[in-house]
C-alpha cells in the first residue's frame, strides 16, 4: 500500500496498492509486456493538480510518467518545432520556452501540472488554450504496448476537453508532445486582470507578460504547497442566449461573453452571488480570494470536497438555472 499524498495538489491522503513510474517509453512496454496491468486496474496520472481522490484506498496500480527532455526538432525564422517529455513540468516548460525566444505560452504561466497532462486536459487560461500549439501527441498503447501519435484535428480539442478524456480514455499513456511555437512574440491581452497589470509597461515582451499573468494568480489563487486545491473546479459554463438575457434582465451587472454556441458566464461569479465565496464547511471551503477554488485547509477527504461541491452546484441550479461542471477529475 503507497500513499497518494505527494501525487494530488488537493492534498487528500490517498493510499493506493502501488505506485509505479517509468522512465523510458521502453520501461513502460516492459510492464505492458509483462502482462502487470492485465490483472490490475491502473490510473495513469501527471502532477495530480486537477483530480480528486474520491476514495481513501483504491485497489489499482498508479502509474505516473518520469520521461523528460525538451527537443527542437526543426526552427525556422518564423517558428520552431519542438517535441517534450511527458513529465516535464509545465511551468517550468513554459520558461524555458519565453528564455529561448519561443513564443505562445505566456498566458498559460504558472499552471500547475506536468506537459502530458496538459494536453489531454487542454489547459487554458487568459484568452489562450494550449491545443493551440499542439501538433501532435505521441502515445503508447497500454494493452498493446504501440508507440503511435494523434494530429491535432485527431485529439478533437474543445473547451477543457478531448479524445483522451472520453473515447480514448484509459486506452493510451501520453509520452511526448510536439509543439509548434513562433519566433515573434504577438501578445494576447484580452481579459482585463491582465490588461490592468500591465498598464505602463513598455516596451511589452513575453516575459513582462508572463510575469503579469504570474502576479495576477498569485493574487487570486492560494498556492497548492501551502493550502491544498486544484485551482478552478468547475468549468465556466456557456448557457443558450435565452437564458442569458433572462438572467441578464434580472442581474444587469452579469459578467459574459459571448462564443459561437451560446453565452459564457463566469462560473466564479456564479457561486460569489449564491453566498460560497469564503465560505468554509469543516475542513474544505471556497478560497476567499477566488470563489471558483475549493481548497483543502488541512485533513480534509475526498468525500468532502465532494460535498461541497454539490452543494454549490444545487444553490447555482436553483439561483440561476445553471448547471455547473467540474472541471476536475474525480477519481
Amino acid at each position: 500500500m503507497q500513499s497518494l499524498l505527494r501525487y494530488n495538489t488537493f492534498g487528500i491522503d490517498a493510499k493506493c496498492r502501488q505506485v509505479l513510474e517509468y522512465h523510458t517509453i521502453e520501461e513502460l512496454q516492459h510492464y505492458i509486456a509483462d502482462g502487470v496491468f492485465r490483472t490490475q486496474r491502473v490510473l495513469h496520472i501527471g502532477g495530480g493538480s486537477n483530480l480528486l481522490f474520491t476514495q481513501e484506498y483504491y485497489d489499482m496500480i498508479v502509474l505516473h510518467s518520469a520521461i523528460y527532455g525538451k527537443q527542437v526538432l526543426d526552427e525556422t525564422a518564423e517558428d520552431v518545432h519542438l517535441r517534450v517529455g511527458a513529465a516535464e513540468v509545465w511551468d517550468d516548460f513554459v520558461s524555458w520556452t519565453i528564455g529561448h525566444g519561443y513564443y505562445g505560452l505566456a498566458n498559460l504561466s504558472l499552471i500547475p501540472g506536468e506537459v502530458g497532462a496538459s494536453a489531454v486536459q487542454n489547459i487554458g487560461a487568459y484568452g489562450a488554450e494550449v491545443s493551440q500549439y499542439i501538433e501532435r501527441v505521441h502515445v503508447v498503447d497500454m494493452q498493446t504496448g504501440e508507440i503511435s501519435s494523434l494530429t491535432h484535428d485527431e485529439c478533437q480539442y474543445a473547451y477543457r476537453d478531448s479524445v483522451f478524456k472520453h473515447k480514448l480514455q484509459g486506452r493510451y499513456a501520453v509520452v511526448y508532445v510536439d509543439f509548434r511555437l513562433n519566433r515573434s512574440f504577438t501578445p494576447i491581452v484580452t481579459h482585463d486582470a491582465i490588461k490592468q497589470a500591465l498598464q505602463g509597461i513598455e516596451p511589452l515582451t513575453a516575459a513582462r507578460l508572463r510575469e503579469a499573468v504570474i502576479a495576477v494568480r498569485q493574487a487570486k489563487l492560494p498556492d497548492p504547497k501551502d493550502i491544498g486545491s486544484a485551482g478552478s473546479f468547475f468549468k465556466n459554463p456557456v448557457v443558450e442566449n435565452a437564458l442569458a438575457e433572462q438572467l441578464l434582465r434580472s442581474h444587469p451587472d452579469m459578467p459574459h461573453f459571448c462564443v459561437a454556441d451560446g453565452t459564457k458566464i463566469p462560473a466564479g461569479w456564479l457561486i460569489e452571488q449564491c453566498g460560497w465565496k469564503g465560505k468554509r464547511l469543516g475542513n474544505v471551503g471556497v478560497y476567499p480570494k477566488q470563489a471558483l477554488v475549493i481548497v483543502n485547509y488541512g485533513g480534509a477527504k475526498g468525500q468532502d470536497i465532494v460535498a461541497i461541491s454539490h452543494h454549490i452546484q444545487a444553490d447555482v441550479q436553483r439561483q440561476f438555472g445553471v448547471t455547473l461542471e467540474p472541471e476536475v477529475n474525480f477519481i
